[in-house]
């Protein structure tokens, strides 16, 4: 499969208002593409898209969407069809993350982060997918996780997402590369973003609330733009698969190596260097 070219290609980006989705708009805009920005954040959308306008995008479309809500997201792809005549590169970036345990976590809390995480990225993949089988050397890209490799203790409903969305994008890769469409699942590490800052919380701890704004601090510290760089040229080069930073890679590593035990490994590391 030829590698992946960007000027004038019309480029999906749901998530599109801040963190690793934003940074993706400004470098597909620096490569000239033609960029459909998704998100729910108004005020972010309309900020990024003049940033991305001022970069050197083709074209900038925004859709206010809110992926929480179960739509089949036909209408979004009917407009971007419309607007830009089919999309060939759909990035399924956006997502939300829960803290608590399993116990503490309700029902509704779990529906709600499976609706984004996971089905979501199924919604709109499907929704795209007869423009991107259309177009020739098209590409699709899901967000996985390094908890889409690991599944630590505390994240249940977040690694269940992540490992669903893993499967997912692997087994759509063997059904549509043979027709021409490439297919990425991203496993980032430590992004520098504010997904576990804003994640829902299903128990009011405040140690808990602590604990998570310490890992924010101290975990997250990939600046987005370097991830967006790392995405764009899987791109591509049309790799299957990215791991982005050392976390990841020592996720996956772990987990191959010792797939019953890497999570108590993992919090001896963690023990043995506080």
């Amino acid at each position: 499969m030829r590698r992946f070219t960007f000027a004038g290609r019309t480029c999906v980006i749901t998530g599109a208002a801040s963190g690793i989705g934003a940074a993706l708009a400004l470098e597909l805009a620096r490569r000239r593409s033609v960029l459909a920005l998704v998100d729910r954040d108004a005020d972010g959308l309309d900020r990024v898209a003049a940033l991305a306008r001022e970069s050197g995008a083709a074209d900038v479309s925004a859709y206010i969407c809110d992926l929480s809500d179960g739509g089949d997201r036909r209408d979004l792809a009917d407009q971007v069809l419309a607007h830009h005549a089919g999309a060939d590169l759909l990035i399924n970036n956006a997502g939300v993350t829960l803290t608590g345990t399993f116990e503490q976590n309700s029902i509704t809390d779990i529906d709600w982060l499976l609706e984004i995480n996971l089905h979501a990225v199924i919604r709109v993949t499907k929704a795209f997918l007869p423009q991107l089988l259309e177009r020739p050397g098209s590409h699709v890209v899901n967000m996985s996780s390094l908890f889409g490799l690991i599944a630590p203790a505390g994240q249940v409903a977040y690694a269940t997402s992540k490992f669903a969305v893993r499967g997912f994008t692997e087994a759509l890769r063997h059904e549509v590369e043979p027709r021409g469409v490439g297919v990425t699942v991203v496993h980032p590490g430590g992004i520098r973003t504010n997904i576990a800052a804003s994640a829902r919380v299903s128990d009011p701890d405040p140690e808990l609330a602590a604990q998570t704004r310490k890992f924010a601090e101290t975990a997250l510290r990939m600046p987005p733009e370097d991830a967006a760089r790392k995405i764009v040229a899987a791109v591509q080069a049309r790799r299957p698969r990215l791991l982005i930073a050392p976390e990841a890679r020592a996720g996956d590593w772990l987990a191959r190596i010792t797939p019953t035990r890497y999570w108590a490994i993992s919090e001896f590391v963690t023990r043995s260097r506080s």
